[in-house]
């Protein structure tokens, strides 16, 4: 799905004053129906990590960390089964997964001779059985499984379609008798930074030269678009040539303006592969 940046632009107007639940994504569909829930599933989720980063800071400062730990600690002497923690996240509007592991660290740091180490949180969070307090793992859990933005359980399902889009990629590229090297070959021949796929040989798509071939399970915005160039897509450029990425959920159209520098966009794998095989017939 390619949208202008004023489709997205109206998208993303309409998620600054829901908040972060199936509930509003459910709306959303409502409001876009021509849209494709994938697509605008990836919106919702990368507009609300954009609101998180933006007012991250304030839920750290020691004043607001003391006084959330108060409230869960005020919350759950009432009633332990209450869902405190997840209630507090929606109130002050910070993702439920982010709260809990703001007060687990909290309560580690009263009850643990040491301070815990992020590895044994993430642990703890992945796993919530492992804190060492029955109510608070109750309260941790309801947040994992009611954040659709944040957190392990979202972190799992990523990964996931990330490499469920991967695995696509390759079929298709095996069907079209098309020989190429993975991530994997690429890193143990030396690489560091890799795209998905480097076709041995170059393809053209649309008139334009092809060497690799890097797959977002995601849409592509004006954020991680450019956050993209700089940190993958122009390393793969200077190492390999010209290459394409795709952007399996859609993308602003108007991002796709680096064609004649060497980085295509397409929303699905391209139909119109011309081979070497083909220039030859």
């Amino acid at each position: 799905m390619i949208l202008t940046k004023a489709q997205y632009d109206e998208i993303a107007q309409c998620l600054v004053s829901v908040p972060p639940t199936r509930q509003s994504l459910r709306k959303l569909k409502q409001t876009f129906p021509s849209q494709s829930q994938a697509t605008l599933l990836s919106i919702f989720s990368q507009e609300y990590q954009k609101h998180i980063k933006r007012t991250h800071a304030k839920h750290h400062t020691s004043e607001a960390i003391e006084t959330y730990y108060q409230r869960y600690l005020n919350g759950v002497g009432r009633n332990g089964t209450a869902p405190v923690l997840l209630e507090l996240a929606n109130e002050v509007d910070y993702a439920p997964s982010l709260m809990a592991r703001i007060i687990l660290e909290r309560f580690l740091q009263e009850h643990e001779e040491t301070p815990p180490s992020k590895s044994v949180i993430n642990s703890m969070l992945r796993d919530p059985s492992q804190i060492p307090d029955g109510v608070l793992a109750n309260q941790v859990y309801q947040c994992i499984v009611n954040d659709c933005c944040y957190g392990p359980l979202v972190d799992c399902i990523k990964h996931a379609i990330g490499h469920e889009h991967e695995v696509l990629l390759r079929d298709l590229l095996l069907e079209k008798n098309l020989s190429f090297l993975d991530e994997d070959q690429l890193r143990a021949k030396g690489y560091d930074k890799t795209p998905d796929f480097i076709l041995q040989v170059p393809v053209a798509v649309e008139g334009h030269i092809i060497h690799w071939i890097e797959s977002k399970a995601s849409f592509g915005d004006e954020c991680s678009h450019h956050a993209y160039l700089h940190d993958q897509f122009w390393s793969y450029w200077n190492r390999f040539g010209p290459g394409l990425v795709i952007y399996w959920y859609g993308f602003i159209q108007e991002l796709d303006c680096n064609r004649e520098r060497g980085i295509l966009l397409k929303a699905c794998f391209p139909t119109d592969i011309v081979t070497l095989c083909h220039s030859i017939a």
